[in-house]
């Protein structure tokens, strides 16, 4: 397995990786999946400020990470949300840990300070991943979100990524 950048050229693997999640689950509030022309869109956009990385196993994409801004307003530029998806096929052979360690180090590089990340309830593979990179439960918001004819609950973890940050310190530059 080979994790590197990704380019607008994985945008149609990467919809096809995630497309079950939007059609089959209730991971992604996503009711539709996007085309691969949005998953471009969505790949430049998170290069451009965050990451985005993806996987390859016999040169064919089988997941991706990345990271994007947690909300737009000022104060938390040095926050950011990550995803992770990984394909039927691909599942527990180490990928969605491949592509975290890969992320995570190029957000702390970026000079980011927290990751948040938002599961749809319940979820233990991705708990079990999350909780592997030292994401600390930071709440549950109940009946958050409305698929396949029933409410889920979203749980909200967060990671420092600069683990001596201090609560009081102000951060040593802006995110690049």
């Amino acid at each position: 397995m080979h994790v590197r950048d990704a380019t607008t050229a994985d945008a149609a693997a990467c919809a096809a990786v995630y497309a079950p999640y939007v059609t089959g689950t209730a991971a992604t509030f996503e009711t539709e999946p996007p085309s691969a022309a949005e998953m471009a869109r969505r790949i430049e956009a998170a290069q451009a400020g965050h990451a985005w990385f993806v996987a390859e196993r016999d040169d064919a994409v089988v997941g991706y990470a990345y990271a994007t801004a947690y909300k737009t307003r000022p104060a938390y530029r040095w926050t950011c949300e990550t995803s992770v998806y990984v394909g039927a096929d691909a599942r527990g052979a180490g990928v969605g840990r491949a592509l975290y360690t890969a992320l995570l180090d190029r957000l702390v590089r970026r000079g980011f300070r927290t990751a948040v990340a938002g599961l749809t309830l319940p979820n233990p593979a991705s708990a079990g991943l999350h909780a592997s990179f030292g994401f600390t439960p930071a709440g549950v918001l109940e009946r958050l979100g409305w698929k396949a004819g029933r409410w889920h609950d979203v749980a909200l973890l967060r990671r420092d990524l600069v683990p001596d940050a201090g609560a009081d310190g102000a951060p040593p530059a802006e995110p690049v």
